[in-house]
């Protein structure tokens, strides 16, 4: 995310016009860099999740990474069909038409005793809402975008976070919060 709250710009690039700036601390210029130090453990959890809730959009800018996210099985909510991919060729992929609770409960029941991992800023919004979100992890890219899609910034209610830890590297300072019941 960048400094000023954003996760892409207005055109969906992630991070300006190089499409790439919000994403250079794992993936310089947009080729995958397994990355050293305490940015190489943060991808190493993100590679210990059981399964994906990614949100459409994402899921589909994404081509549904190829049919699974790193051998995980991934859970789109949506209010419409998949895409033909999705249906017909991508056997780890699940579209779930009853809403965010459901499509994370059947994350959780396929990721077992490993976390869900939550991808696209509606989605993770909608979770947050919806109370089915534990916590938040955010990489915040010292960079401001001016203007494009905020994470937070159509939030319906006042919630509150506890940092549960705060890894500062080069190139963002990755931040952990659990959400307060």
């Amino acid at each position: 995310m960048s400094l000023d709250g954003y996760i892409a710009d207005s055109n969906d690039y992630l991070g300006g016009g190089d499409d790439h700036r919000l994403h250079n601390w794992f993936a310089p210029g947009g080729e995958y860099a397994e990355p050293a130090g305490a940015a190489g453990e943060l991808i190493a959890e993100l590679g210990e999740a059981g399964a994906v809730v990614a949100g459409r959009r994402t899921a589909e800018l994404m081509d549904h990474w190829g049919g699974d996210h790193n051998g995980m099985p991934i859970f789109v909510p949506s209010h419409r069909p998949p895409a033909p991919a999705a249906r017909w060729g991508y056997p780890l992929v699940t579209y779930v038409n009853d809403g965010i609770a459901s499509a994370m409960k059947q994350a959780k029941d396929a990721a077992g005793d490993r976390h869900v991992h939550v991808v696209g800023g509606y989605t993770a919004r909608t979770a947050l809402e919806a109370g089915v979100l534990d916590e938040i992890q955010i990489h915040l890219v010292p960079v401001l975008l001016g203007d494009g899609h905020g994470l937070f910034d159509v939030l319906g209610t006042h919630i509150e976070l506890d940092i549960v830890r705060v890894i500062d590297t080069p190139e963002a300072t990755h931040i952990r919060y659990r959400v307060r019941n």
